[in-house]
Protein backbone atom coordinates (compact mmCIF):
# COMPACT_ATOMS: atom_id res chain seq x y z
CA UNK A 1 0.00 0.00 0.00
CA UNK A 2 1.35 3.11 -1.48
CA UNK A 3 2.65 5.73 1.80
CA UNK A 4 0.44 8.76 0.16
CA UNK A 5 -3.08 8.56 -1.28
CA UNK A 6 -3.34 7.65 -4.95
CA UNK A 7 -5.55 10.70 -6.69
CA UNK A 8 -7.26 11.20 -9.74
CA UNK A 9 -8.25 14.16 -12.17
CA UNK A 10 -10.99 15.06 -9.90
CA UNK A 11 -8.70 15.54 -6.98
CA UNK A 12 -6.46 17.85 -9.24
CA UNK A 13 -6.68 21.46 -10.40
CA UNK A 14 -7.62 21.60 -13.68
CA UNK A 15 -4.63 22.65 -14.65
CA UNK A 16 -3.22 19.79 -13.65
CA UNK A 17 -4.86 17.24 -14.73
CA UNK A 18 -3.07 16.54 -17.76
CA UNK A 19 -0.38 14.87 -15.70
CA UNK A 20 -2.95 11.89 -15.29
CA UNK A 21 -3.23 11.59 -18.68
CA UNK A 22 -1.47 8.22 -17.79
CA UNK A 23 -3.36 7.18 -14.31
CA UNK A 24 -0.65 4.80 -13.60
CA UNK A 25 0.33 4.20 -9.88
CA UNK A 26 3.10 6.26 -9.83
CA UNK A 27 1.71 9.08 -11.52
CA UNK A 28 -1.71 8.97 -9.18
CA UNK A 29 1.10 9.35 -6.01
CA UNK A 30 3.48 12.08 -7.39
CA UNK A 31 0.52 14.34 -8.50
CA UNK A 32 -0.04 15.11 -4.27
CA UNK A 33 2.94 17.59 -5.65
CA UNK A 34 2.21 18.83 -8.80
CA UNK A 35 4.80 20.80 -9.61
CA UNK A 36 7.08 17.87 -8.43
CA UNK A 37 5.17 15.50 -10.87
CA UNK A 38 5.37 18.02 -13.82
CA UNK A 39 9.22 18.26 -13.32
CA UNK A 40 9.55 14.21 -13.22
CA UNK A 41 7.61 13.75 -15.41
CA UNK A 42 9.82 16.41 -18.14
CA UNK A 43 12.77 14.46 -17.41
CA UNK A 44 10.94 11.01 -18.39
CA UNK A 45 9.51 12.23 -21.63
CA UNK A 46 13.02 13.46 -22.99
CA UNK A 47 14.36 10.30 -21.57
CA UNK A 48 11.50 8.57 -23.62
CA UNK A 49 11.28 10.54 -26.35
CA UNK A 50 13.61 13.51 -27.03
CA UNK A 51 16.56 11.24 -26.77
CA UNK A 52 18.44 10.29 -29.54
CA UNK A 53 19.68 7.28 -27.58
CA UNK A 54 18.84 3.81 -29.42
CA UNK A 55 15.37 2.80 -27.65
CA UNK A 56 16.21 -0.65 -27.21
CA UNK A 57 19.40 0.07 -25.20
CA UNK A 58 17.85 2.83 -23.29
CA UNK A 59 14.96 -0.22 -22.12
CA UNK A 60 17.42 -2.39 -21.07
CA UNK A 61 19.66 0.16 -19.21
CA UNK A 62 16.40 1.01 -17.26
CA UNK A 63 16.12 -2.72 -17.01
CA UNK A 64 19.72 -3.09 -15.59
CA UNK A 65 18.17 -0.76 -12.91
CA UNK A 66 15.51 -1.97 -11.77
CA UNK A 67 16.76 -5.55 -11.60
CA UNK A 68 19.37 -4.38 -9.49
CA UNK A 69 17.27 -2.35 -7.12
CA UNK A 70 14.77 -5.25 -7.21
CA UNK A 71 12.38 -3.05 -7.80
CA UNK A 72 8.84 -4.86 -8.62
CA UNK A 73 7.30 -1.88 -10.05
CA UNK A 74 10.31 -0.70 -12.36
CA UNK A 75 11.01 -4.19 -13.70
CA UNK A 76 7.29 -5.16 -14.47
CA UNK A 77 6.56 -1.48 -16.37
CA UNK A 78 9.73 -1.74 -18.19
CA UNK A 79 9.33 -5.15 -19.22
CA UNK A 80 6.43 -4.30 -21.19
CA UNK A 81 8.08 -0.84 -22.09
CA UNK A 82 10.56 -2.61 -23.54
CA UNK A 83 9.18 -5.16 -25.62
CA UNK A 84 7.31 -2.03 -27.12
CA UNK A 85 10.87 -1.12 -27.66
CA UNK A 86 12.57 -4.03 -29.53
CA UNK A 87 13.85 -5.79 -25.97
CA UNK A 88 13.11 -9.42 -26.57
CA UNK A 89 12.73 -12.20 -23.85
CA UNK A 90 16.42 -13.67 -25.11
CA UNK A 91 18.04 -9.83 -24.35
CA UNK A 92 15.63 -10.18 -20.95
CA UNK A 93 17.66 -13.51 -20.16
CA UNK A 94 20.68 -12.16 -20.95
CA UNK A 95 20.14 -9.22 -18.67
CA UNK A 96 19.46 -11.63 -15.68
CA UNK A 97 22.97 -13.99 -16.96
CA UNK A 98 25.30 -10.75 -17.07
CA UNK A 99 24.53 -9.23 -14.18
CA UNK A 100 25.12 -12.85 -12.33
CA UNK A 101 27.84 -13.25 -14.13
CA UNK A 102 27.44 -16.02 -16.91
CA UNK A 103 28.36 -15.97 -20.36
CA UNK A 104 25.71 -13.97 -22.50
CA UNK A 105 25.61 -13.24 -26.93
CA UNK A 106 24.71 -9.88 -26.29
CA UNK A 107 27.22 -7.14 -28.47
CA UNK A 108 29.72 -5.29 -27.07
CA UNK A 109 28.05 -1.98 -26.84
CA UNK A 110 24.92 -4.19 -25.30
CA UNK A 111 27.41 -5.44 -22.73
CA UNK A 112 28.79 -2.10 -22.01
CA UNK A 113 25.32 0.06 -21.47
CA UNK A 114 24.58 -3.05 -18.96
CA UNK A 115 27.64 -2.61 -17.42
CA UNK A 116 27.18 1.07 -17.26
CA UNK A 117 23.77 0.77 -16.06
CA UNK A 118 25.48 -1.28 -13.38
CA UNK A 119 28.43 0.50 -12.49
CA UNK A 120 26.62 3.77 -12.19
CA UNK A 121 23.70 1.87 -9.61
CA UNK A 122 26.25 0.03 -7.54
CA UNK A 123 29.33 2.94 -7.66
CA UNK A 124 28.03 6.00 -8.23
CA UNK A 125 29.65 6.06 -11.15
CA UNK A 126 30.86 4.65 -14.89
CA UNK A 127 34.36 3.47 -14.76
CA UNK A 128 36.60 5.59 -16.89
CA UNK A 129 37.06 2.57 -19.09
CA UNK A 130 33.27 2.08 -19.65
CA UNK A 131 32.76 6.10 -20.36
CA UNK A 132 35.59 5.76 -22.80
CA UNK A 133 33.79 2.39 -24.93
CA UNK A 134 30.60 3.94 -24.57
CA UNK A 135 31.91 7.66 -25.87
CA UNK A 136 33.38 5.87 -28.97
CA UNK A 137 30.96 3.92 -29.79
CA UNK A 138 27.88 6.44 -28.94
CA UNK A 139 29.61 10.19 -29.09
CA UNK A 140 28.76 12.52 -26.67
CA UNK A 141 25.40 13.71 -26.85
CA UNK A 142 24.09 9.71 -26.60
CA UNK A 143 26.74 8.86 -23.75
CA UNK A 144 25.59 12.30 -21.84
CA UNK A 145 22.08 10.90 -22.49
CA UNK A 146 22.70 7.34 -21.76
CA UNK A 147 24.24 8.74 -18.34
CA UNK A 148 20.84 10.73 -17.35
CA UNK A 149 18.91 7.98 -18.33
CA UNK A 150 20.64 5.49 -15.56
CA UNK A 151 20.80 8.25 -13.37
CA UNK A 152 17.17 9.32 -13.28
CA UNK A 153 15.77 5.97 -13.13
CA UNK A 154 18.58 5.25 -10.20
CA UNK A 155 16.08 7.94 -8.78
CA UNK A 156 13.04 6.73 -9.94
CA UNK A 157 13.71 3.11 -8.36
CA UNK A 158 14.50 5.35 -4.77
CA UNK A 159 11.03 7.01 -5.53
CA UNK A 160 9.02 4.01 -6.17
CA UNK A 161 10.32 1.88 -2.77
CA UNK A 162 10.02 5.30 -0.46
CA UNK A 163 6.59 6.08 -1.54
CA UNK A 164 5.66 2.20 -1.42
CA UNK A 165 4.53 2.34 -4.81
CA UNK A 166 2.14 -0.23 -5.90
CA UNK A 167 2.48 -2.68 -9.19
CA UNK A 168 -0.91 -2.23 -11.05
CA UNK A 169 -2.43 -5.83 -11.98
CA UNK A 170 -1.89 -5.45 -15.71
CA UNK A 171 2.02 -5.53 -14.73
CA UNK A 172 1.93 -8.69 -12.56
CA UNK A 173 2.29 -11.35 -15.16
CA UNK A 174 5.64 -9.82 -15.99
CA UNK A 175 6.63 -10.19 -12.77
CA UNK A 176 5.51 -13.95 -12.26
CA UNK A 177 6.85 -14.37 -15.63
CA UNK A 178 10.68 -12.82 -15.04
CA UNK A 179 10.41 -12.71 -10.71
CA UNK A 180 13.19 -10.62 -9.46
CA UNK A 181 15.59 -12.34 -7.17
CA UNK A 182 15.07 -12.71 -3.54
Amino acid sequence: MARVPYLSKADLAEADQDLLNRPISLNKALVNSPKAARAFSGLGGFIRYGSKLDPRLRELAILQVGWLARSPYEWSHHVKIGHDFGVSDTDIQALIDDTAGKQVTLNALTLDVLKAAREIADAGAMTAATFASLQTALGNEQVVDLTITIAFYCAVVRVLATLQIDVEPDYMPYLERWPLPG
